[in-house]
């Protein structure tokens, strides 16, 4: 039996097959690579001296779905696939609600005529929306995301549920990540988004390494300690093994459950830029640019519960973070096009 791990070229999900691959499972990845390398599947290759089983296509692609599913023997599906710009989303909704909902609709109509039951899902903390007292349980109710991209995540949530509630075969995990940074160890893989940065470490980063000259800091008149947004930033790798402990899990039991997977503490972007510099040695230089749209004052998680449940907690600190941000940029200042 397999995984299959939708997106998995992409960022999260390159380091996921790799620790799949070094847990002993064998693994087949599909991805567009319409934001994503095939390369980084060549080094995973290197890293795990295995490979997975790769194949080039579309969650929303029945015929490609259905031909995947007869070919392989899958017992879980983790699901990465989709976009995930804020900004973006606000200019493009329909193509975030095109790309992250109805993909996730056809993939779990595919699982269910293959027979595959047991999902985990790659969910957002934007899914709380605005408004919540610090920091972010799951017993608080979901609310109003602030933006498209969090409004698609927050729609598959609530379709898996009604899902698990019609079919009891249903085993399925949301995990609601906060903000995932940092890189594999080796600096082989690592985050490479096309184009601009819409994600803050990975544009500090490529000003760090002479890429990009200056970053925007969005509103420095927020609520906050320092008028600069604040996140809870948990390192990429903490991330993947918080999918393996939702993986075993779900071996033993139905439904639908729902986990944070964050540190527990908040990072302001002027505490972040102040980081890297003193893990690079480089000044990160930036200007103070107006609020973006579909972003929030502060957010991050209490992550008791998947500690309880799960047996997971985030151990790398925002140093290892941004250290293995800085070998992954520059071992690979243009990311893998160099």
């Amino acid at each position: 039996m397999a995984v299959l791990v939708t997106g998995g070229a992409g960022y999260i999900g390159s380091h996921m097959v790799l620790t799949l691959l070094e847990a002993g499972h064998e693994v087949v990845v599909l991805d567009n690579l319409s934001n994503a390398s095939q390369e980084s599947l060549r080094r995973v290759e290197l890293l795990a001296g295995k490979a997975p089983v790769f194949i080039k296509g579309d969650i929303r692609d029945r015929h490609c779905l259905d031909a995947l599913f007869a070919e392989h023997s899958i017992s879980d599906v983790l699901h990465f696939a989709g976009l995930k710009s804020v900004g973006e989303s606000v200019a493009e909704p329909l193509r975030y609600y095109e790309n992250n909902v109805a993909g996730s609709l056809t993939l779990c109509q595919a699982m269910a005529a293959a027979g595959v039951y047991r999902l985990v899902f790659s969910s957002s903390a934007t899914v709380y929306g605005d408004g919540h007292p610090m920091p972010i349980h799951e017993g608080l109710p979901t609310g109003r995301p602030a933006n498209p991209y969090g409004h698609s995540k927050l729609m598959v949530e609530d379709v898996l549920r009604d899902l698990a509630k019609a079919d009891e075969h249903w085993s399925i995990a949301l995990l609601r990540y906060f903000n995932p940074v940092g890189a594999h160890e080796s600096g082989r893989i690592g985050e490479d988004p096309n184009g601009i940065p819409n994600n803050l470490v990975p544009f500090i980063a490529q000003v760090a390494v002479g890429r990009r000259d200056t970053l925007s800091v969005f509103g420095n008149d927020y609520p906050t300690p320092d008028g600069t947004g604040v996140r809870d930033y948990i390192h990429v790798m903490d991330l993947v093994d918080g999918h393996l402990a939702a993986m075993q899990v779900l071996t033993s039991q139905r439904g639908v459950s729902t986990w944070n997977l964050g540190t527990g503490r908040g990072y302001s972007v002027l505490e972040m830029i102040k980081a890297f510099e003193t893990v690079s040695g480089q000044h990160v230089s930036y200007k103070v640019a107006d609020r973006r749209e579909g972003d929030v004052a502060e957010c991050w998680a209490d992550p008791t519960l998947a500690r309880q449940e799960l047996g997971w907690e985030a151990m790398r600190g925002l140093e290892e973070m941004l250290a293995d941000t800085w070998r992954w940029q520059q071992a690979n200042p243009q990311g893998y096009s160099d």
